[in-house]
């Protein structure tokens, strides 16, 4: 565990507010015949996608049945909408802030940052195993993880916790990549069964046929590389939604950008050129989340099959959002708006109730939690986050937060980057924000500020900053500098404010 250091400044304030926070400690059984003694731990599957935005949901039939027989998050927000950084939180409950993971390259973020700092050992991957839980990561891991590194050892790399490991390294093309197969790497070239959704797919099926036949609970995270760019679709649907074009909100194209900050203000109106590509790349993305939906349909097959629906929990998310055409943005993600922080989470299992949608501020520090109450096991103090539990079972705890934290560390830019698009000129400058059901706030690191009133302007098309009272400005900077310093209980206790 790591210890994070606490200015004198921000204790006073958060001690100020108060504290507060407790988490059940053991799972509630499914139902069907229990011991008395150890409650039956539930199983956990968790799909998490790479930059897939709300507005691809409804392009995918077996998510879309989730939602249907289960709860929906319909303001889950990532503390930074950036691949390495989000990953890092969600590993761990922490935010960026405390993980030391700011970039998706070093010297601020990526793999080599995230073990450096004793990440690997906080993620909640170790405490599920010693829980007695059969682990199994799929897919992505970190930017900068290579399949073939030994990190001093003599065979390829797994970190701690996880029982089986098939992860790759660049796996963006889809082909032409390799997997770390439990310590043995394994080349895979461009044959259609080569694709890499579909082999994670077989893969967790395979993983979950095997799991269920023994007698410990099992988890297992599948990570697509999917939709993120290149936006390489399987070959059977390539020639699907010919017609498709992205989404035209309110905020696409935005006619007037006097008001924004100076990394947008000058952005030139798209032209039909520029609008045709968003539409292209709009379409394949559709074309490429239609392997993963399958593999969402795979997945709850399987279970019922096996006759464990009932006792396994289905998490489908993503680590960030995506804007295409918002603000006269072309593709990417690095924003504090709602195109790229708010995302899809979606939850099936035993005792979630059907079709309910959850309005309170979730966030990826809370799926750590989440997933060791599940398992009966109490967070580490220095969690940032709170268990989502409480709304599985369809309550709402009374003191939740109201404010959600976003804060963002301009990259350098790097060739290696597959989100180098959001790192040069132009781009988002280093920002913190504070994002509530009514207002988004953004102070970026050069002094400029952003304020929109979510309630009438829920496309924040008018930044209303310079016109926010003093008092008003004095408290909502305060409450954000809280934040960007909390630690454990604290950051659930500044965040009840608003």
């Amino acid at each position: 565990m790591i210890r994070h250091r606490r200015l004198a400044a921000v204790l006073c304030l958060v001690a100020a507010l108060g504290v507060s926070g407790c988490f059940i400690q053991s799972g509630k059984p499914s139902g069907g015949s229990e011991e008395t003694k150890a409650p039956k731990k539930p199983n956990v599957v968790f799909i998490l996608t790479d930059d897939l935005s709300w507005n691809l949901v409804a392009h995918m039939p077996q998510v879309l049945r989730m939602q249907k027989e289960g709860l929906t998050f319909r303001n889950f927000l990532v503390a930074d909408s950036l691949c390495c950084t989000s990953r890092a939180t969600i590993f761990t409950g922490k935010y960026p802030h405390s993980t030391g993971v700011r970039t998706n390259f070093p010297p601020d973020g990526g793999f080599q940052v995230f073990k450096a700092k004793g990440n690997e050992q906080a993620s909640f991957a170790p405490f599920l195993e010693k829980a007695g839980y059969r682990t199994a990561l799929l897919g992505k891991y970190m930017n900068g993880y290579h399949p073939n590194d030994t990190q001093g050892g003599t065979t390829p790399y797994i970190p701690p916790g996880w029982t089986e490991w098939y992860v790759a390294g660049n796996g963006y093309g889809e082909y032409n990549y390799k997997l770390n197969e439990n310590g043995n790497l394994v080349h895979y070239g461009q044959k259609p069964q080569d694709y890499l959704t579909d082999v994670l797919a077989a893969k967790g099926v395979d993983f979950i046929k095997r799991a269920s036949g023994k007698s410990q609970p099992f988890f297992i995270e599948i990570s697509t590389f999917a939709p993120h760019g290149p936006f390489v679709s399987a070959p059977r649907h390539a020639g699907l939604f010919g017609d498709l074009k992205a989404p035209r909100p309110a905020s696409f194209n935005e006619a007037d950008l006097r008001d924004k900050p100076s990394w947008l203000r000058s952005r030139p109106k798209l032209r039909a050129p520029a609008v045709s590509r968003i539409d292209a790349g709009f379409r394949d993305r559709v074309r490429m989340v239609q392997a993963v939906d399958e593999m969402v349909g795979r997945i709850r097959t399987i279970l019922k099959e096996l006759d464990r629906d009932r006792d396994t929990y289905v998490i489908f998310g993503s680590d960030n959002g995506f804007h295409m055409g918002e603000h006269r943005l072309a593709g990417g993600k690095m924003t504090p708006y709602d195109s790229d922080i708010r995302v899809p989470f979606i939850v099936t299992g035993p005792n979630v109730p059907p079709g309910h949608r959850v309005e309170k501020p979730a966030q990826n520090t809370d799926l750590a939690p989440t997933f060791l109450e599940l398992a009966g096991v109490r967070p580490p103090p220095a969690t940032d986050g709170r268990s989502l539990v409480p709304f599985l079972r369809g309550t709402t705890p009374p003191d939740w937060r109201q404010s959600a934290l976003i804060e963002h560390v301009k990259p350098p830019p790097s060739p290696q980057d597959p989100d180098r698009q959001d790192s040069g000129p132009g781009a988002p400058t280093t920002y913190n924000a504070l994002r509530t059901d009514e207002l988004l706030y953004v102070e970026y690191a050069d002094g400029e500020r952003e304020y929109y009133d979510r309630t009438r302007d829920p496309h924040e098309l008018n930044n209303i900053a310079g016109a926010l009272p003093e008092q008003r400005r004095r408290h909502l900077s305060d409450l954000l500098y809280a934040l960007t310093h909390c630690s454990g209980a604290n950051c659930a206790t500044a965040g009840r404010s608003r």
